[in-house]
């Protein structure tokens, strides 16, 4: 029953903290590091509400320090997926049912509780078990997943609001309805919010949810589980599980009930996703919804009217933070002859400066690569271009496991413009550039927009407005997020809503409406307040 229309207005985005030496959220977040890394967890899955252990454990190393045990998860299996299934089904019409306001204050909630008690343990959670230095963790598991959670709740009341017209003896209404059945949620490594955001906007929009996160971001995934369970989130609502993905995808992707799958993730697992469910779509209730964000060979073009200094912050910190692991993170470079020598020269000191290390060290801006097969594929990579003669390694080049997962930051002069690693996706603290004759920009454009197979994210940097321009219409569909004058990275909820086409995904906008979107189904109501009793029109009258 409803007793009133309940507002939640346009929140400000999550202030980012800046762990200024001497400051008290400093002194705690060292704290909370020391606390965490003192003691080994035991993980378990959470289904309908419940703890489960399987015994079948697992270590979780800190990758910038292998050798240091965090605590063991709990492996599943086909079991307890179809467990997870049966609980999500049996709270899904209560939970769909449940009044608005009361979900929507469980995720602000939530949004309240990580922005104050559970900041520096989301934080440090993050930092240990992803690599993260203190910066890229605050805008991340704290900032951006505060900054979904509120922002969602309010997008999806204005949804709510949106009814059509009604006529003269006549009234409509839509009712937003959940997805019947539930929400496969697959998340990644690399981004905390993004392992909370997939899981929480559908179950906000009445669904309930699977939620498989990477097994490298377990530990974050499950310190938000316990800030959901303390906000009141209701058993099954959210079942969170430790699972390979062959069994899952045998499980989820072939139930009756299946609703649909919110995934971040690498392309070649999307279009096998994509392809089982064409497969099986004889065996669902309802079509499901597909949402993916998946890779990205993101660019930084420059003009020769750039200015130096500006193209080589964006390309320092957008290839480099958070070790270039960020489906954002600029990969490739298109230098203009007229400024290269002076941006290679800057670029080179830059990455010299860098402090590489653990990330309890808050001056390090660099730390580990998330795991030993990146380690070794982003190698891979580093190690061809220093023998082959299509490249030149500018600055970096050195990999050792021997600690930690550390790769230093790599930059890569390619003399042909579709180099390999101007083309594949590498995810990692590899940049590789081109220096084009400062005169051929627009033929570069075309270069741009068909060297890869990605559209996620790119940059124009120029001083030339024309220039801008041109470029912002020949590269309309090269990039789902596009940046004038700044890196590639950093979208913030609510300002630059995320996502791309082509081989990046679906492009529905994490942190916007149209994300929002896909995980309700519409239904349509018509009531008639004084229904006609005679079937004969006016026009069939006779003289």
């Amino acid at each position: 029953m409803n007793l009133g229309y309940f507002d939640y207005p346009l929140p400000k985005n999550e202030p980012v903290l800046e762990y200024k030496f001497g400051s008290s959220e400093r002194n705690l977040l060292k704290q909370v590091l020391e606390e965490l890394k003192s003691t080994q967890q035991d993980i378990p899955m959470y289904i309908g509400g419940k703890e489960i252990r399987t015994g079948k454990k697992n270590a979780i190393r800190l990758p910038h320090e292998i050798k240091h045990v965090l605590g063991y998860y709990h492996e599943g299996n086909q079991k307890h997926i179809s467990q997870a299934i049966d609980a999500a089904l049996a709270a899904r019409e209560e939970w769909a049912s449940l009044s608005w306001e009361n979900r929507a204050n469980i995720f602000l909630r939530a949004a309240d509780l990580i922005a104050t008690t559970y900041r520096p343990y989301m934080n440090a959670a993050t930092m240990l078990g992803q690599s993260k230095n203190v910066h890229q963790a605050e805008i991340d598991a704290a900032c951006e997943l505060i900054d979904f959670l509120r922002f969602n709740v309010h997008y999806l009341s204005e949804i709510y609001r949106q009814q059509p017209t009604s006529s003269p003896l006549i009234h409509n209404r839509i009712e937003y309805r959940s997805l019947e059945g539930f929400v496969l949620a697959i998340t990644p490594f690399n981004f905390t919010a993004i392992g909370g955001n997939l899981p929480t906007s559908a179950a906000m929009c009445g669904n309930v949810v699977i939620w498989k996160p990477a097994h490298t971001q377990i530990f974050a995934a499950q310190m938000f589980m316990h800030v959901l369970q303390e906000a009141g989130l209701p058993k099954g609502v959210i079942n969170l599980l430790y699972v390979d993905g062959p069994s899952l995808g045998n499980t989820c992707l072939s139930h009756r009930d299946f609703a649909g799958v919110h995934f971040t993730g690498s392309t070649a697992v999307f279009n096998q996703i994509w392809k089982t469910i064409g497969d099986n779509i004889h065996l669902y209730k309802s079509y499901p919804r597909i949402v993916g964000e998946t890779g990205g060979k993101d660019f930084v073009l420059a003009h020769k009217s750039a200015n130096p200094d500006i193209l080589v912050t964006a390309l320092l910190r957008g290839a480099f933070e958070y070790q270039g692991q960020k489906c954002s993170a600029a990969s490739r470079a298109y230098i203009p002859s007229n400024i290269s020598e002076q941006v290679i020269k800057k670029l080179v000191a830059g990455v010299k400066s860098f402090r590489m290390g653990a990330v309890e060290d808050f001056s390090n801006f660099i730390n580990a690569v998330i795991d030993e097969q990146s380690f070794n594929k982003i190698k891979s990579y580093i190690d061809n271009a220093k023998k082959d003669k299509k490249a030149k390694i500018l600055v970096g080049g050195k990999c050792d496991k021997s600690v930690g997962y550390f790769v230093q930051p790599t930059i890569i002069e390619a003399k042909d413009p579709r180099y390999v690693t101007m083309c594949e996706e590498i995810f990692g603290p590899v940049l590789t550039i081109y220096v084009y004759p400062a005169g051929n920009f627009e033929k570069v454009l075309d270069l741009v927009d068909n060297t890869s197979p990605y559209a996620l994210t790119g940059s124009i940097i120029a001083q030339d407005r024309a220039a801008i321009e041109l470029s912002t219409n020949k590269l309309r569909h090269s990039a789902g997020n596009f940046y004038v004058n700044d890196k590639p990275t950093g979208a913030v909820v609510g300002q630059q809503p995320f996502g791309g086409a082509r081989a990046s995904g679906t492009n529905d906008k994490a942190g916007s409406m149209l994300n929002l979107y896909r995980w309700i189904s519409a239904r349509t109501i018509k009531e008639t307040f004084v229904p006609a009793t005679d079937f004969r029109y006016p026009f069939m009258q006779e003289p």
